[in-house]
């Protein structure tokens, strides 16, 4: 071992006597073999030998600048190894960057149940029994009563039945439909709105989406509101941004029309404000939902909604912020 010039060599000479087919092991095996009145001299001695052999191989290790056998050379030369570091998912960003955005606008943020009844998820909204939304192509139904929400709208009428006017919430989190492409999945992430006072006019709600348009995008992104039909809601209109990709000229993502639709809006209708005992003749009030996959496909120049869920860290580590 004193002689020896490189670690196979020492690795070679454990491996020979100490490994668990050499030479001392397979003696100490057989030592039952032996006459009885022999055993344990020879027994003794072969332990000797094989902590003496172990600690020259030690020994050899160490001169040779190696560890024990079975452990790894440590090579101070080399770079240290980072470790990897967690990233928040594009939809917790987009979601806490919209939260944000609406409490600095004074609106308070809401939460309920993402298993519904029929009740609060369709008929407190003004959606009557034979409305096509009901249909079980388009909502995951638990029972004859009882559905995953279609929308997070359900956490205005629970709001409002707790609270009298003023409202200001926004209510974000998880919604299910039954639709699957590259635009639409299964469950999906919405934040609605409601604002509900006295004089509450169409032209607070403008002025509050374009503000929250301007916060999300920036202050170039124009926008127009085309109208439109939502039973719960009276005027109702859909809401168009210019486009993020093209600037208005004509693109792919948007049709070639140069705008692209965000999210969807209006005045309360007075017959939801009649299922929550406000008086529709005194309070007026608007609401709004968008879609939360929607504002992160157009911010992060993202064309297929099906890779928010792939898990791919790949993709979610392009958005670790150092």
């Amino acid at each position: 071992m004193a002689r020896a010039t490189d670690t196979d060599t020492v690795q070679q000479v454990s491996v020979r006597y100490l490994g668990r087919k050499g030479r001392i092991t397979q003696f100490l095996r057989s030592i039952s073999t032996l006459p009885e009145q022999e055993r344990p001299q020879a027994g003794n001695r072969a332990n000797q030998v094989k902590q003496e052999l172990a600690t020259a191989v030690d020994q050899a290790l160490a001169r040779l600048g190696a560890g024990p056998p079975g452990t790894d050379a440590i090579d101070v030369s080399l770079p240290g190894r980072t470790v990897p570091l967690g990233a928040l998912h594009p939809i917790t960003l987009i979601t806490r960057e919209v939260c944000d955005i609406f409490s600095h606008l004074g609106f308070d943020i809401m939460e309920g149940p993402e298993v519904e009844s029929d009740y609060y998820n369709f008929e407190a909204l003004n959606l009557p029994k034979n409305h096509p939304a009901r249909d079980m192509q388009d909502t995951f139904y638990v029972s004859d009563n009882i559905v995953l929400r279609t929308h997070t709208s359900p956490v205005q009428i629970r709001t409002m039945e707790k609270q009298s006017p003023p409202v200001r919430i926004i209510a974000p989190g998880k919604v299910y439909r039954c639709d699957s492409d590259i635009t639409h999945t299964p469950m999906f992430h919405q934040m609605e709105g409601l604002m509900v006072g006295e004089n509450i006019s169409f032209g607070d709600l403008k002025g509050i989406l374009t503000a929250f348009v301007h916060q999300i995008f920036d202050d170039e992104t124009k926008l127009k509101f085309r109208p439109s039909f939502f039973p719960f809601t009276e005027p109702s209109a859909e809401v168009d941004i210019l486009c993020v990709m093209c600037r208005g000229r004509g693109c792919r993502v948007c049709s070639q029309t140069g705008w692209l639709e965000v999210l969807g809006a209006g005045m309360v209708h007075p017959a939801v404000f009649e299922n929550v005992g406000y008086d529709a003749s005194r309070v007026t009030g608007f609401a709004f939902g968008v879609g939360i996959e929607r504002i992160a496909m157009l911010k992060y120049g993202i064309d297929d909604i099906r890779i928010f869920f792939d898990n791919d860290m790949r993709f979610i580590g392009q958005f670790v912020s150092y």
